[in-house]
């Protein structure tokens, strides 16, 4: 497989990843964090391809990415309050919500009845979600190793296993987002990130 690059400020680029992911490819791109991996979740084949690129367990997750909080209920159909209070507050942002995942979701999406979720704070990730809708995505990178910041890291471990990688310069936060489980009684942080516990539990607090 050749790996395409495409500038973002291409007038071709969004469209072209569109493309790419309705066809069932994958494609790479900046976030406000790490750059990140998409595939569309509709499809198992579509997510089998994310794991296969990266060299990851099919019994770790893939996150969600929107483009807006009423997408909320295409991914989830029942999100407790705290983790509303915690959307209000954080997103768009560094923080991936775990909460109940919808049963029209590929159960290849997560092995438990949970799915993470966030929206980032970056504009070409938000309009290519606003064009794909929901998608499926994880870092760009092979399982276990460094996270991509840049374009050519990207290429450094995937290049000819993805189809597209559209360079957006160097991500700005380089640090992957704070997780938080939201299914359990008092949200529960499972991995640490820009968001801190005494971020999350004053949100809660308010």
């Amino acid at each position: 497989m050749n790996t395409e690059v495409i500038k973002s400020d291409h007038p071709v680029a969004l469209p072209h990843a569109v493309d790419v992911l309705k066809n069932g490819g994958l494609v790479a791109f900046p976030t406000d964090t790490v750059y990140g991996l998409a595939a569309l979740p509709t499809k198992v084949e579509f997510i089998e391809r994310l794991y296969t690129a990266k060299g990851r367990e099919s019994t770790r997750a893939i996150a969600i990415l929107l483009s807006s909080p009423t997408e909320l209920d295409k991914v989830s159909l029942s999100p407790s309050k705290s983790a509303i209070q915690l959307a209000e507050k954080f997103w768009p942002g560094p923080l991936t919500l775990i909460i109940p995942r919808h049963p029209d979701l590929p159960d290849i999406i997560s092995p438990n009845p949970t799915i993470g979720v966030r929206i980032p704070d970056h504009d070409l990730a938000l309009k290519l979600l606003e064009a794909t809708g929901p998608l499926g995505v994880t870092s760009a990178n092979i399982s276990g190793r460094e996270n991509a910041v840049t374009a050519e890291e990207v290429l450094l471990q995937l290049d000819g296993k993805i189809h597209l990688v559209i360079d957006g310069g160097e991500c700005p936060g380089s640090v992957p987002s704070t997780v938080v489980d939201c299914t359990t009684p008092q949200p529960v942080i499972l991995r640490p990130g820009p968001i801190d516990q005494e971020e999350i539990q004053g949100a809660l607090t308010l």
